[in-house]
């Protein structure tokens, strides 16, 4: 199988680039896709950069250019529910891109896309499921996903009473790309700032939070 994986940071690739796998590189369109074999299928990795364009731009050029059938994402999230801890591991179930609204002018809860029956993106349930199944203790997340680094207390509060439980800046992006593209989507998440937490926690948390959950994606892709 073809398998793509969008990184957003230099932080989290570090996490990639040392797991000890035999990596070659190509430039595409100025970007530097790396290679790699992992339990037999073809690894296309891509480090994005922050944010919802990036991604979606990272996202389909690893589609159009490779051809890839399944899509993975890992990195850092932060926490909208008080009772999270840094290094929780989520597998993401669903995601609402908190950006997007068409609602005045088209039949829709703010957040949705027309496509959808609620406000929320799906990611693919089967690998969901698997995740689950190799990883009973993992979290399901649901992310709310926007261009934007949450910090204040206030914009977090209102994401979790819209019923999210972490916030990113790639995966709404990425979900949606995938599903425009035909292709399945699985992300897994690692905390790296609490609910009281700010940036600070983040630059002290990322590269530890992303290389635990780069080993679930390791571990997931070895059974795959």
């Amino acid at each position: 199988m073809k398998i793509g994986l969008i990184i957003a940071i230099e932080r989290e690739l570090i996490a990639f680039l040392e797991a000890g796998k035999n990596i070659t590189e190509e430039i595409v369109n100025n970007k530097k896709v790396y290679m790699t074999i992992i339990n037999g299928h073809e690894v296309y990795a891509l480090k994005s950069g922050w944010g919802i364009i990036d991604a979606a731009s990272a996202t389909q050029l690893l589609i159009t250019k490779f051809g890839v059938e399944l899509m993975l994402n890992f990195g850092v999230t932060g926490a909208l529910d008080r009772s999270l801890e840094v290094e929780d591991l989520f597998v993401v179930k669903k995601v609402l891109h908190y950006e997007y609204d068409v609602s005045p002018i088209d039949p829709v809860k703010p957040s949705q896309y027309e496509e959808f029956a609620e406000e929320f993106i799906p990611l693919d349930e089967e690998y969901v499921n698997l995740a689950k199944e190799i990883y009973p203790s993992l979290k399901e997340a649901v992310v709310a996903s926007g261009g934007k680094f949450i910090e204040k207390k206030e914009e977090k509060l209102e994401f979790f009473n819209q019923g999210c439980n972490i916030c990113d800046m790639e995966i709404a992006a990425i979900a949606r790309t995938c599903f425009l593209g035909g292709v399945k989507c699985l992300s897994i998440k690692c905390i790296s700032d609490t609910f009281d937490g700010n940036g600070g926690d983040f630059h002290a948390n990322v590269t530890r939070s992303a290389s635990k959950a780069f080993e679930v994606l390791l571990g997931i892709l070895q059974k795959i």
